[in-house]
């Protein structure tokens, strides 16, 4: 759980990994044995995802948030295959550059596939597992969308729908609460969709994306896992969230009423203090936890 001295950082930095460049920010904690907790974001997001969990997590832990290739201030790379298995082979290849062997990963929607996919790689690195209205159960792209996407027309088209995507409305479609949208949260949210190579990722992301983890895939995945949902969740529905803690074998579905997609947003110190309590839990109760709050 070390880290190595040269990499002490204060946030916003940036390293090579499997060439390409990652943008990451680091808080160090006073305890230097203090736990390694990695945030991993989400489709059309970044490390700003999680602003309202870091004040709580940093308390406790070290905390690593990065942007994942495509994403945020990480590069939009054109030799990257963006699969799903290779970010989470991205996040232990990370993990190796800064020395870092046992961490927890939390994962928000496509973030936590992308959590899952490593925990499978690395089992003996991954101890936990915290999934936050964790995508899954879609399946690839049709092969005519994805034939469609060389046309000329598609790159253009993605970027028509992008520069007229309406940030404050997408925010209002992931939030129950709609006072939480104020246009400091617009901008922080909009600023890393802005870039224009970002359609270009898009679309590789369109080609490259396998399909989700399957049921049995998914039964491999050993680590202790917490879940938690929005129940108002619009974009990936509490359902999911019930099918996912059938899947996997050691889970724990907590679900909050009055609360959508964002739950980082709406709930951060509910949602950090399950987290603290879940890392925390002594190692012979872990196994025994897997009722829905």
């Amino acid at each position: 759980m070390a880290v190595n001295e040269e990499h002490i950082y204060s946030p916003g930095y940036r390293l090579i990994v499997n060439n390409v460049q990652i943008y990451y920010e680091y808080y160090e904690h006073e305890d230097p044995d203090a736990q390694v907790v990695v945030l991993v974001h989400g489709f059309l997001s970044s490390t700003i995802s999680f602003r309202q969990l870091l004040p709580y997590l940093t308390k406790k832990y070290k905390v690593i948030a990065l942007d994942l290739p495509g994403f945020g201030q990480s590069e939009k790379s054109t030799s990257f295959i963006y699969k799903l298995s290779n970010y989470g082979q991205l996040i232990i290849d990370f993990l190796d550059k800064l020395n870092i062997q046992d961490v927890i990963l939390i994962g928000h929607s496509m973030g936590g596939q992308i959590s899952m996919h490593a925990a499978k790689k690395a089992p003996k690195r991954i101890q936990k597992l915290i999934l936050l209205g964790c995508c899954s159960y879609v399946k690839r792209a049709s092969r005519s969308l994805i034939a469609c996407s060389y046309l000329p027309l598609f790159t253009w088209g993605m970027r028509n729908w992008i520069q007229k995507k309406d940030v404050k409305q997408n925010l209002l479609s992931v939030l129950h609460d709609s006072k939480l949208v104020t246009q400091e949260m617009i901008e922080s949210y909009k600023k890393p969709i802005s870039e224009a190579a970002f359609i270009n990722s898009l679309i590789r992301l369109l080609r490259h994306r396998e399909g989700d983890m399957s049921s049995n895939e998914l039964k491999e995945i050993k680590q202790p896992v917490l879940m938690i949902w929005g129940k108002e969740d619009k974009v990936i529905p509490v359902k999911t969230g019930y099918r996912l803690k059938h899947d996997l074998p050691n889970a724990k579905l907590i679900i909050y009423e009055k609360c959508g997609h964002l739950v980082m947003e709406e709930k951060p110190q509910e949602i950090s203090n399950e987290i603290i309590c879940f890392i925390e839990r002594e190692e012979h109760e872990e196994g025994i936890h897997q009722e829905t709050s």
